[in-house]
């Protein structure tokens, strides 16, 4: 009998192992009157639902709410903040000006070493011999860039970010930031005082050490040769430029660092309202639980809890839909016409998805290769305008069967890097950035799913338009023609609380952040200017009011500026 995974140590904000990491403040109980997500769900994924974060419960313990020189960041001195004080009554007011991560991430580490594999395949395989359970470790790896304008509600999300997913997890994940230069003639590797000088210009200092450098030059050095032809480029970009091959630094990162299983991929403009660790962990549970059987038809698909009921219920609707299409389920690995096998094996199913097994177990208990945000579409005559930027495949052949997830945000596990980073050696092929791991996960037979997480609208759609608008594909589905990422249906996702060109995230998230917004009348929801100026000081000061908002947990995507004094126009 395995014996049980060894104890959490407990993490500290500073070398003296002083200041324990501190916790969230949420509230029990949500506003009256607050609407669910009208796609995907918290009780799909085992989020908590029934409690709301304010934004001094979820930023207060990094700092907001106090004066820099008590270690705060000085933002919402002076806003509306009744109640506040109660975030610190444990914790105090931390003085965070003096907190160096990359230390208290490695000191957390090393306080919890015993409870984790090495990465080295020889020792992990010595210690599963043991007896005793230990985890995978997982990466968080936040893409940035030279000339990123650090605001001080940037540096609040990742010191939540690092707090949350490191300290208070005993030192399950490490949150690293993938810094782009741009300037393809900087020694970065060289000369030491180059980069030292790049990362002090371009990162605070609490996040230095936490930082590793990476150009479209040395991918080019990483990944040479020809690439050969591209059936289209729209963008005229090059192939080794991070706009159409973002997955490369990341192929690269994992080479460098084989003590992680787990990548998650992440960008600056996204924030999340509750804890961060419960996002990750629950989402990598359910990744792990989802049967094989299905997934590919299901991942395709929104969850519209209004619509199709439970979770159950939506995924036995799919699984009709398989039978009355007369189609078999994708399932495992695909043949095209012009595939190349690779050399690291053929074969990546389960022994629970082999001949005369209970198939409704197929992959569940497995770890998930590729978590996406969004659905996983079939881009062929989808209208997506980057569905033909393949590269390097005989293209007097038919394009390869793809699958593709918008929104880069996603996690990976090391073996599908493993083979993204052979098809880009070896084989040198690529795809654009949201295309590629898809669709090497899709060739090679990984687990993939796309997690239903909580989204919003940004008015009270009926449910069958809802529907018709995100489902609206040939097999009512997000794929194929009438696909909600076809160029001329993409406009609903500004609504939405999550999407690359969503207009609805950024005015609700400054609203919960205390800034007066308009409140969304009007034709396209507040998001052109119509409507009423709602809350901010005034507003949520007037005893008449409802006060600071307080949310459920929910991810908000794009987020490109916060205090409106920052906005570029």
């Amino acid at each position: 009998m395995a014996k049980d995974i060894c104890p959490v140590n407990p993490c500290y904000v500073d070398a003296n192992k002083e200041v324990l990491a501190p916790d969230l403040y949420a509230y029990p109980g949500l506003v009256q009157g607050q609407p669910k997500p009208a796609i995907g769900s918290h009780e799909a994924l085992g989020l908590q639902s029934d409690v709301c974060f304010d934004r001094f419960g979820r930023y207060g313990p990094y700092g907001l709410g106090y004066s820099l020189d008590r270690g705060g960041v000085s933002e919402y001195l002076d806003t509306e903040s009744e109640g506040s004080e109660a975030v610190w009554e444990t914790s105090g007011q931390i003085n965070w000006n003096d907190v160096n991560w990359a230390q208290a991430q490695a000191q957390c580490f090393e306080s919890n070493r015993d409870r984790f594999f090495t990465g080295n395949q020889t020792r992990d395989a010595e210690l599963a011999l043991t007896g005793r359970k230990k985890l995978h470790r997982t990466a968080i790896v936040v893409r940035t860039y030279v000339g990123f304008q650090w605001t001080a509600h940037a540096i609040l999300n990742f010191r939540a970010m690092i707090s949350e997913l490191n300290l208070k997890s005993g030192g399950e994940y490490d949150v690293h930031f993938l810094l782009h230069v741009r300037d393809n003639d900087a020694p970065i590797w060289a000369d030491i005082e180059t980069a030292r000088e790049i990362i002090e210009t371009n990162v605070p200092t609490e996040f230095h050490g936490l930082c590793t450098l990476w150009s479209e030059a040395q991918m080019k050095l990483f990944y040479p040769g020809d690439f050969g032809d591209t059936y289209e480029n729209p963008s005229n970009g090059d192939i080794h430029g991070v706009y159409r091959s973002a997955h490369m630094p990341l192929q690269h990162f994992a080479v460098i660092h084989p003590e992680y299983e787990h990548f998650w991929n992440w960008e600056m403009d996204m924030r999340w309202t509750g804890s961060y660790y419960e996002l990750f962990d629950r989402l990598g549970k359910w990744g792990a639980n989802q049967t094989r059987v299905g997934a590919w038809e299901r991942s395709a698909k929104y969850y519209i809890p209004g619509l199709h009921g439970t979770w159950e219920n939506f995924s036995q609707l799919v699984n009709t839909e398989i039978q009355a299409s007369n189609k078999k389920p994708l399932l495992g690995p695909i043949t095209y016409t012009g595939k190349i096998a690779l050399n690291q094996g053929p074969n990546f199913m389960p022994a629970s998805c082999a001949s005369g097994s209970d198939m409704s177990q197929c992959g569940v208990g497995e770890e998930a290769d590729l978590i996406t945000l969004n659905p996983l579409f079939d881009v062929e005559e989808s209208g997506w305008v980057f569905a033909a930027d393949v590269t390097g495949y005989e293209t007097a052949l038919p394009k390869p069967p793809r699958r593709c997830s918008i929104v880069t945000a996603s996690r990976l596990s090391r073996r599908l890097l493993s083979v993204m980073h052979e098809e880009t050696w070896r084989l040198h092929h690529s795809m654009f950035s949201e295309m590629f791991p898809p669709t090497m996960a899709f060739h090679h037979g990984l687990k993939a799913v796309f997690a239903p997480h909580p989204v919003f609208l940004d008015r009270d759609w009926p449910l069958a338009e809802i529907d018709v608008a995100f489902n609206g594909g040939e097999s009512h589905n997000s794929g194929g023609r009438g696909s909600p990422f076809d160029l001329n249906n993409e406009h609903n996702h500004k609504g939405t609380s999550w999407y690359y060109n969503s207009e609805f995230a950024g005015l609700l998230w400054r609203r919960w952040l205390g800034y007066a917004q308009m409140d969304g009348r009007g034709d396209n929801g507040g998001r052109a200017g119509e409507g009423t100026m709602r809350g901010g000081r005034e507003e949520e000061q007037d005893p008449s009011s409802t006060g600071r908002l307080c949310l459920r947990s929910m991810l908000v995507h794009p987020i490109k500026w916060e205090d409106p004094a920052e906005r570029e126009d």
